[in-house]
């Protein structure tokens, strides 16, 4: 992925900006339609330097005209040209008919599309929708996409992959499959979340000359998380100073869940972990770790003395649901600490909810169903409705878990977009409870903790499947990359 910008956008405020960049600022439509083919096409270039035919499937709108721009640069350009009009071009209206225009007149060629249409070239180029869609895909329009889908030659989209929801991320029925997307202008929220990884590929933007002015007056969606270097440490830096979590988990038969979360919160640098938890395995847990004091608590009351102590709780790490679980629940939000609540922490705080600015939820699709009572595909269906919804009803920070993990604040919701398919696995979240618990305690916001401990989470399990593949891919994997990192 290129040096993206920050900033995420709507569609319909992505449509905005182009309407001042037009209509405000002078720009033609048609020289920005011109400048969108020239990016693609170069980056197909640039991708696929020993293409030597291109097939380019159009649709109806402006999309279509920067369709048969590429089709012009690539005719020009001595390549083998076939167009796969979807929509009778000669309906095109406009900048994209101007250019369907300028195609035949360069000589080029069209062909209607058909279903079952053999297609044979290079290097496929999807124009088919851009960023207006807002129903399901059917009809030839579908056949189409099918078609690109089961081509063997890579794909780029033309600002996005056509069939996904620029705003959700997901998938209108069908979407194309694409290796790379070249998007305009504005970055379009839903290239980032959802179902988006699957269809994307790699992403690259052009701002199309647009003046940066132009961004000023259109506040963004969201945001994009960067990495931010944690500061330096201070010299006469000791063990108090640095914070210290306590990990309130690991119901029998669960104590690996709560051990984790207590290595990621040492590996990111906090000072001391405590693990409250039973008492059967409690002088076993840290046989692997003995930096981690464990404490076998039988009640509540028994943990007053931890919660004193600690700067930082997470409650959830396999704490199950038993009454043991919920009296320590109840005592640990009771405490006023800041706190990042996980697993069935969040199954508790679902059956009896509450508010409070100063925590971190950090739910699965699942586990955010529960909390707003409704199902999992509902979550999925607009995941930073989902994330905006948790956070207000909620408070503090909502950290919606996924392939692109959003993180809901009061001010914006922010999308991380590292990690990979190998975090499919038991025991990446108590890891990243540890790891955001660890970032709190040495003196993170909420917020900075909440996106960096996403990212580097996420990160860590990058540099983990680069080096031994993401099958396989264990929680505990991830914890020397999380040292590496948090020393970046």
């Amino acid at each position: 992925m290129q040096n993206l910008p920050i900033k995420l956008y709507r569609a319909a405020q992505v449509r905005e900006l182009d309407r001042i960049a037009t209509q405000e600022r002078g720009i033609p439509g048609f020289e920005l339609m011109g400048r969108a083919g020239a990016e693609v096409f170069a980056s197909l270039k640039k991708q696929w330097p020993d293409a030597r035919s291109i097939a380019v499937f159009c649709g109806s709108g402006n999309n279509a005209g920067d369709g048969y721009i590429i089709a012009e640069l690539a005719l020009k350009a001595g390549l083998e040209v076939c167009v796969y009009a979807v929509s009778d071009p000669e309906k095109l209206k406009g900048d994209a008919q101007a250019a369907y225009l300028q195609y035949i007149k360069a000589n080029g060629k069209v062909t209607l599309f058909q279903a079952g249409q053999a297609v044979n070239s290079d290097v496929l180029v999807d124009a088919l929708f851009g960023t207006g869609l807002d129903r399901q895909v059917t009809g030839i329009y579908a056949e189409a996409i099918r078609a690109i889908n089961a081509h063997s030659a890579p794909v780029i989209a033309v600002d996005i992959p056509s069939g996904l929801n620029a705003d959700t991320g997901n998938a209108m029925g069908y979407a194309v499959k694409a290796d790379c997307t070249v998007t305009f202008i504005g970055l379009k929220q839903g290239l980032f979340t959802g179902q988006a990884a699957e269809y994307c590929g790699e992403i690259g933007y052009a701002q199309l000359g647009v003046p940066d002015d132009v961004f000023s007056g259109i506040k963004a969606a969201a945001t994009r998380v960067v990495k931010t270097p944690l500061p330096r440490r201070d010299r006469c830096a000791h063990k108090g100073s640095c914070g210290h979590v306590l990990i309130v988990g690991g119901e029998l038969g669960y104590s690996g869940a709560a051990r984790m979360a207590g290595e990621a919160a040492l590996r990111v640098g906090a000072g001391l972990v405590s693990i409250a938890t039973r008492p059967e395995h409690s002088g076993l847990m840290n046989l692997g770790r003995p930096e981690l004091m464990c404490h076998g608590v039988e009640m509540a009351e028994q943990l007053e003395v931890l919660l004193a102590k600690a700067n930082v709780i997470v409650v959830g790490p396999g704490l199950g649901q038993s009454a043991w679980a919920k009296a320590l629940f109840n005592a640990a939000i009771a405490s006023g600490k800041p706190m990042v609540i996980d697993a069935d922490g969040l199954n508790l705080l679902a059956n009896s909810p509450s508010t409070n600015p100063g925590w971190i939820l950090t739910p699965h699709p699942g586990e955010a169903a529960r909390l707003l009572n409704c199902a999992t595909a509902d979550i999925q269906q607009d995941r930073f409705a989902s994330a905006l919804s948790i956070q207000a009803s909620y408070g503090g920070i909502a950290i919606l878990k996924g392939a692109g993990t959003l993180i809901a604040s009061e001010q914006e919701p922010a999308v991380s977009n590292t990690g990979n398919p190998g975090m499919a696995s038991g025991g990446m979240g108590d890891v990243l409870a540890g790891v955001i618990a660890g970032l709190l305690a040495q003196g993170l916001s909420l917020q900075d903790a909440a996106q960096q401990g996403v990212y580097n989470h996420g990160l860590a399990a990058d540099l983990a499947a680069a080096k031994d593949g993401e099958r396989g891919l264990l929680a505990s994997d991830l914890m020397p990359y999380l040292r590496q990192l948090v020393n970046e």
